[in-house]
């Protein structure tokens, strides 16, 4: 009987932890954009892992010339 003494405060403390980190998630937006991150895993889109250099680079080699484009 005498573990409820240090059980009730203890889970009362860490409900408040728990409380705190729900509204600190809230605060900072971690709610706003849910789907996000589950449609962009979807895209093989690697520009993230890319140098900014390589990054223009790989936009140089993907636009042609513009007097080689073809005729609409």
């Amino acid at each position: 009987m005498s573990i409820l003494y240090l059980l009730i405060p203890l889970s009362l403390i860490l409900l408040g932890l728990a409380v705190w980190a729900f509204f600190w998630a809230v605060k900072h937006d971690q709610f706003e954009d849910l789907e996000g991150p589950a449609h962009r895993i979807l895209f093989d889109d690697d520009e993230n892992d890319l140098t900014p250099e390589q990054r223009a680079e790989r936009k140089n080699r993907a636009k042609p010339p513009r007097d080689q484009e073809p005729p609409p």
